[in-house]
This record gives C-alpha cells, sequence and structure tokens, in this order.
C-alpha cells in the first residue's frame, strides 16, 4: 500500500477538490478528527449535524450541515430551510422549552418537500429536537430523529401552602399544623427532584386519673420517611412497604390534630378521657388511652399507647392496651399496672404507656409512682425532638411518677394537681394524687401534631 505525507491539498483551479471516484471508499482512523472551519460535503456520517451553540432568537436561514438552538421565548421564529441536496441535514432544539406557546416555523426553499408535502411544517411541543436529511424531490426532507427534553428530565420540586412553613437543613421544606388544616399541593416533582413527602401524625394524649390514678397514654405516633428526604427518623418510622413516603398530588390534603384527654374530675374518683385522633394522608394515629382511677374505674385504657392502671384498696388497675387498632410498625406502647394497695400511703398509679416503651407498674413501697413510657424522637423538623411520652402514675405520699421524654405529665402527690401532657406533643396526662382534694382533678392530655417534610429544591 502506498502512502503520500502532505500537510495541505490545495485544487489546481476553483475552490473544490475531489477525492477518488464514487463508490470508493476512504477510512478515517479511530482517534482522528475532523478541523470543521469549512463545509465538506459527502463526507462523514449522514444524519449528523454540527450544532451551533449560540442560541437563534430571530428569524434565519439555515445552512446545510449545522444544527440550532432556537429561543422563540420573545415571540414565533421562521427558519428557512437550505437548498436541498441530497444527504444534506439540519437540526433544530427548542432552546426555551417554549416552542408551544411560540411557535418554531420550517419554510421550504422553493418547491422542496418536507415529508412528501407542500406544507411549512411547524414545531409546536415544548424541548421537542429534530433532525432531517434532505433525500430527493419526492420526499423532500425527511425527519430522521426526533425526541424530547423530558426524556433526559431534569429534577422538578414539590411546592405546597398550609400550616406553618419553615425551611430546614437547606434544601427541605417543612410545614407543622399544631390545629386542623389543609396541606396543599400547588405543584408535584418528579422523582428526581421530588414527589413524595414525609410524615408525622401524633394524637392526642389520654387523660389521667384523678385518684391514686394511673397516667395517660401518649397519643399514637406514626412516622413515614420517603427516601427523598434525608434527616434522622425515629427508631419507629415506616421506610418501606405501604406507608412510608407519600406520593402526592396537586390537590389540598385535609390535616386533623387532635386534642388531648380531659382529666378525671372529683367528687369521688374517676378515669380520665381518651385522647383524640390526629390524621394526614389516609394515615390515622389513635388517641391515647385514659388512665384508671382509684376506685371503681381502676382499668387504664386502650389507644395509641395504653393508659396506666389506677390503684385502689387492695387491688391494683390492669394497664391499658397500646397500639390499638394495630398498625405496623406499632404507634405506641401498654400501660403499667397499678400496686395492688392496701393501706393509703402504699397506693401507686401506674405509668402511661409510650410510642417506644411501655409505661412502668406502681410498686408498693418505691418513691413514686410509675413513670410515663418514653416517647419517640425524630428530626423531621430540623432538629432531634421527642414526641409521644406517657404519663407518670399519681400516689398518695411520696412522689408521683415522671413523664415520658416526648411530653408526658408528673403525677400527682397527695392534694397536688398532676402535670398535663405538653401541648403539640401528644404527651399522655399525669395522674392524679387524692381523690378527696376539692376541685383537683386529674390532668389533661396533651394535644397532637402533624409534621410534613419534602424537597423543595
Amino acid at each position: 500500500m502506498s502512502e503520500v505525507k502532505v500537510n495541505k491539498i490545495s485544487p489546481r483551479s476553483g475552490t473544490e477538490v475531489t477525492l477518488g471516484d464514487s463508490g470508493d471508499t476512504f477510512t478515517i482512523p479511530s482517534g482522528a478528527t475532523i478541523n470543521n472551519q469549512g463545509t465538506a460535503t459527502n463526507f462523514g456520517a449522514t444524519g449528523s449535524a454540527s450544532w451551533v451553540t449560540t442560541p437563534k432568537t430571530g428569524d434565519f436561514t439555515a445552512v446545510a450541515g449545522e444544527g440550532y438552538f432556537v429561543d422563540t421565548s420573545s415571540g414565533e421564529i421562521d427558519v428557512t430551510l437550505p437548498a436541498g441536496t441530497a444527504g444534506a441535514v439540519i437540526a433544530i432544539s427548542d432552546y426555551a422549552k417554549n416552542f408551544a406557546t411560540n411557535n418554531c416555523i420550517l419554510l421550504r426553499n422553493g418547491s422542496d418537500k418536507v415529508g412528501g408535502s407542500a406544507v411549512n411544517p411547524t414545531l409546536s411541543t415544548n424541548g421537542v429536537a429534530v433532525t432531517l436529511v434532505f433525500v430527493d424531490s419526492t420526499k423532500g426532507w425527511i425527519v430522521t430523529d426526533s425526541g424530547n427534553q423530558n426524556e433526559a428530565p431534569t429534577a422538578t420540586f414539590i411546592t405546597a401552602t398550609g400550616g406553618t412553613i419553615t425551611t430546614v437543613c437547606t434544601n427541605f421544606k417543612v410545614h407543622t399544623f399544631t390545629g386542623p388544616g389543609t396541606f396543599t399541593v400547588c405543584s408535584v416533582g418528579n422523582a428526581q427532584g421530588s414527589n413524595e413527602v414525609s410524615y408525622m401524625v401524633v394524637a392526642g394524649g389520654g387523660g389521667g386519673g384523678n385518684a391514686r390514678a394511673g397516667g395517660g397514654g401518649a397519643g399514637g405516633f406514626r412516622e413515614g420517611k420517603t427516601p427523598q428526604c434525608t434527616y434522622t427518623q425515629s427508631p419507629i418510622a415506616c421506610t418501606s412497604g405501604s406507608n412510608n413516603g407519600i406520593p402526592v398530588t396537586a390537590q389540598g390534603y385535609p390535616i386533623v390534630v387532635g386534642g388531648g384527654g380531659p382529666g378525671g374530675a372529683p367528687p369521688g374518683s374517676s378515669p380520665g378521657t381518651v385522647g383524640v385522633n390526629s390524621s394526614a394522608f389516609g394515615i390515622t394515629s389513635a388517641g391515647g388511652g385514659f388512665g384508671g382511677s382509684g376506685k371503681p374505674n381502676r382499668d387504664g385504657g386502650n389507644g395509641g399507647s395504653g393508659g396506666g392502671g389506677g390503684s385502689g384498696n387492695c387491688a391494683g388497675g390492669a394497664a391499658g392496651t397500646g397500639n390499638s387498632p394495630s398498625v405496623t410498625p406499632a404507634q405506641g406502647f401498654n400501660g403499667g399496672l397499678a400496686s395492688s394497695g392496701g393501706s393509703g400511703p402504699n397506693r401507686r398509679g401506674g405509668g402511661g404507656g409510650g410510642a417506644t416503651a411501655i409505661g412502668t407498674n406502681g410498686v408498693d413501697g418505691n418513691p413514686t409512682g410509675g413513670a410515663g413510657g418514653a416517647g419517640a424522637t425524630t428530626s423531621i423538623n430540623g432538629a432531634a425532638t421527642a414526641f409521644a411520652g406517657g404519663g407518670g402514675g399519681g400516689v398518695c405520699t411520696c412522689e408521683g411518677g415522671p413523664g415520658g421524654a416526648g411530653g408526658g405529665g408528673t403525677g400527682g402527690k397527695d392534694n397536688a394537681t398532676a402535670t398535663n401532657g405538653t401541648t403539640n406533643t401528644g404527651g399522655g396526662a399525669g395522674g392524679g394524687g387524692r381523690e378527696c382534694a376539692p376541685g383537683v382533678n386529674g390532668a389533661v392530655g396533651g394535644s397532637g401534631i402533624v409534621i410534613v417534610r419534602y424537597k423543595f429544591q
């Protein structure tokens, strides 16, 4: 094989140089490039175009072999096609994704056709890109490639209103509902950005009984985290299955925030009242179970977390059952048993259950009543915060039981009033001390809360 080495080939006359004859094959080695400072015809891959990277913002005439980014933000743009020669190629791409509002019209050159039709085609799809090759006088310019920017989507994000809105961790919005409202999704993003929300739904805590009483159970705690959110979730958050992140659409989602249950009231001894349910996105958390009284209604109530039992004469009340109704992961734990009683000073109410632990039992001779079960700690709102702690049990003497972390109230001692569950934590109320003190009621459970989090940029 002969080899010719030169730095430049120039035409002997005119401005054109022909390499070989029709049907000849020229091989370009792998890695070699062509410096496209001029125009090469019948050379290279048919259907390819060299793109002009400065967007076109007004009418222009296309040159064969070139592709153009066309920006119709300011109005319709007409592109005059070059005279058709077999193998000629042009390409057009919607730079601003605006062709549906302001069209790009391809104007035929003379009698050249487009797709066999003597009509000027209109590009009217946002984000479209087309490549056309001139074949012959019968069909003219034929589309050989067509695509849309949506086929390689960029990240888009949820926008929404409702509740108290804060920005946390730079890229996330948090909507906090301390009362009923509506979470309204204005627009939905995509999987590359965000199209799901994380949630926490906490119900109202149960009220405490009013005599050597059990603490109220915490309101049910339910949390779901989408992988699109980054934060440290609670140990009982749902991160897989059907109740993790909630896919949303552009609509309003009703938010219900339950109140805390009232405490038992004198005269005499009486149990507290169950807390009120909270709900969002079809997720319902059950109100906390009530604390039992010294007599005759000693047993704690069932609920998101169970209420503690009350202590009566020679008999202790049973603990209320948590996670009632049953969901997975569990929304709360059982309350604690009351002491069996005997002489008055030995009577200890059981602690109310919390989101992550049972309430402890009231035990004769212990220095305090039963402790409330611990709540769950999550950073969904941007800072590690505990919710849904159980209320402590009440006593005749010594000290009332401590409330569980997450808003649980302290149990009452003697005639002192027990502590309410903390507002908007779902904490259970402390159980009351003695029933003989006029006007000393059992404490009130803490109201619930709903928090929604999503990525917004």
